[in-house]
């Protein structure tokens, strides 16, 4: 548990104003075609000429669809990591651990299933995707941390990983599919509850 969050925070990447200008063209091309046509339905070639750039731009810079979703995730997840460190409690600190679990399961809820098709696709691109993705690392600690402080002694890393499970997009996305929202919610937040209760 030594690793601090604050250096698991997503910062954005230094680079050339060419660059950064063909990175927002891809980006805004990629977000409007995925919201008009569905992620799956828009082709690697279509978001290339949408955005104006030659295809090995497209391909150089973010490498496949998936490389893509990371990108376009990025500025949300950064968000959430924020409000975490810094924002009101329950997310933000000064509640106590239970209280600010709970609260993490509804605001990452929240991000997931208005993204879901995105971040689907990053995390199933390749097996074990979900766990390179820099994000999950930060969104690992924070759990960790949090059931370590409600529940000492515990195996907070290992039962951060199970929790969390269960909030991936796979997961995720079959309880909401199939009970709606509010009970994949209730059914997540009971199993955060669970763990933050001492055996």
């Amino acid at each position: 548990m030594s690793e601090s969050l604050e250096l698991l925070v997503g910062r954005p990447v230094k680079e050339r104003a060419d660059a950064a200008r063909n990175r927002e063209k891809v980006l805004a091309a990629a977000a409007r075609l995925f919201t008009e046509k569905g992620v799956e339905a828009v082709s690697m070639d279509a978001i290339a000429a949408e955005a104006g750039v030659g295809k090995g731009t497209l391909f150089r810079r973010f490498g496949d669809k998936s490389g893509l979703a990371v990108a376009l995730l990025d500025s949300r997840e950064r968000d959430l990591q924020q409000r975490i460190l810094s924002g009101p409690p329950p997310l933000g600190p000064g509640a106590p651990a239970p209280e600010r679990l709970a609260a993490f399961v509804a605001a990452y809820l929240d991000y997931l299933f208005a993204h879901l098709d995105l971040v689907r696709m990053s995390e199933t691109t390749s097996p074990g995707a979900r766990y390179r993705i820099g994000a999950y690392r930060f969104w690992h600690r924070h759990v960790a941390i949090l059931l370590a402080e409600a529940r000492p002694g515990c195996d907070a890393d290992a039962l951060s990983h199970t929790l969390l499970a269960a909030m991936g997009a796979e997961a995720a996305g079959v309880l909401k599919d199939s009970y709606g929202p509010a009970r994949a919610l209730a059914a997540i937040t009971t199993l955060a509850a669970a763990l933050t209760t001492a055996a």
